[in-house]
């Protein structure tokens, strides 16, 4: 894989970030940009292939290694066109800076004799050949994926099955990635057990990190080629707890890509995207209606039935109740689950002029008015002309 940008930047990491630092800043980009959070925005698509694109190199030890020690990952060793370097980088990409860096911050936690290296120590680690230690277990990387779900499913929680594609432990040679009796070359380093590295006019021989410098796959799965893992899709069976809204994420443990070496999979995050219901509008944990009230019943005061989500229930009018008046309903919006506690239910009246279709109410109309004949606009004017 071939750098096309600094992959700490784009993850918003210094080059010290611990492991769990590049997936807590993978988990934090990837929910940002993520296609299905940014329907047609080809930035946002861009900017999380760039970001799943570090994650891959960043999150993988043998992959980091040869990108912090030569400036880029290529699985062919070939420099790539628009490669970036950053400050400090001399002979076409090499850090020597930061190499630098990396060996003092080793002498200061050495506990032996010497100067902790130089320039002969230095590049041992570029010269090196043979084998490296095994590595250990290695826990699967975490996987996003998006959900819709209706205004009620949100509102009552709901079930929902998924289709999750994952790596999975291969079942054949149960992940150790080894079967049969046959020896094939390592297909990243073409069985040298080294790959080369260039830095401008320097090539360098690395450790092949795929085969840790053996040249071969012994006894290699053929179902997995060797990785211990393959791709299958899995239903996966997710529960949306009651109060759920747009943006909230689920965790679903071990549902990740399986780990490698026998390491625990990784978990699965699902973001829920709640689709608009054509009368309830949720605010937070809160509920907002609309609702008609005809003038006898705003002039006199009145009792009314109105609709909640959780079915019918009665609101009081006072008298004189005004256009646009907002009423509370309380605990009648949303269960907030971390909170246990609903929100409230906020109804806006409005009032609805009679039909005056008949002279009958016509007459009643201006009997009003003759009984009520104040300007209510008069305030307006005095404003307006202030």
């Amino acid at each position: 894989m071939a750098a096309k940008h600094d992959y700490y930047k784009t993850l918003q990491l210094e080059r010290e970030a611990s492991d769990e630092d590049v997936k807590k800043a993978y988990r934090k980009l990837a929910r940002k940009f993520h296609p299905d959070l940014n329907p047609g925005d080809k930035s946002s698509e861009e900017r999380f292939k760039n970001v799943q694109e570090a994650y891959d190199v960043l999150s993988d030890a043998g992959k980091r290694q040869i990108y912090d020690q030569v400036g880029y990952y290529s699985a062919s060793g070939t420099p790539p066109g628009g490669a970036q370097h950053g400050p400090g980088m001399g002979f076409g990409g090499f850090d020597f800076e930061q190499m630098a860096r990396n060996r003092a911050g080793s002498k200061g936690r050495s506990t032996g004799g010497g100067d902790g290296g130089g320039f002969g120590d230095l590049f041992s680690q570029f010269f090196r050949r043979g084998a490296e230690p095994e590595q250990g277990p290695e826990k699967g990387s975490d996987l996003e994926y998006a959900l819709n779900i209706s205004f009620w499913q949100a509102i009552k929680g709901t079930q929902s099955k998924l289709n999750v594609m994952r790596q999975e432990v291969c079942g054949p040679c149960g992940g150790s990635g080894v079967a049969g009796h046959s020896s094939p070359a390592c297909p990243q380093c073409g069985g040298k057990g080294t790959v080369s590295q260039m830095a401008g006019a320097m090539r360098f021989e690395l450790s092949c990190p795929r085969c840790n410098g053996r040249g071969k796959i012994a006894n290699a799965c053929t179902a997995c080629h060797g990785e211990g893992r393959v791709a299958r899709s899995e239903p996966v069976e997710i529960r949306i707890p009651p109060g759920a809204k747009s943006g909230s994420r689920l965790r679903v443990a071990g549902k990740g890509n399986s780990g490698t070496m026998g390491g625990a999979a990784g978990d699965l995050y699902i973001t829920t995207r709640v689709e608009a219901h054509p009368f309830f509008t949720r605010v937070g944990d809160d509920i907002e209606i609309q609702v008609p009230v005809t003038v006898t019943e705003a002039g006199l005061g009145a009792k009314i039935e109105v609709p909640t989500i959780d079915g019918r229930t009665v609101l009081k009018v006072p008298q004189g109740t005004q256009n646009r008046q907002r009423f509370r309903l309380r605990e009648k919006g949303v269960l907030n689950p971390q909170k246990n506690h609903r929100g409230d239910q906020i109804v806006e009246v409005y009032i609805q002029a009679p039909q005056s279709s008949d002279e009958r109410t016509r007459e009643i109309l201006r009997e009003l008015a003759q009984l009520h004949p104040e300007d209510p606009r008069a305030d307006v004017w005095a404003k307006a002309e202030a």
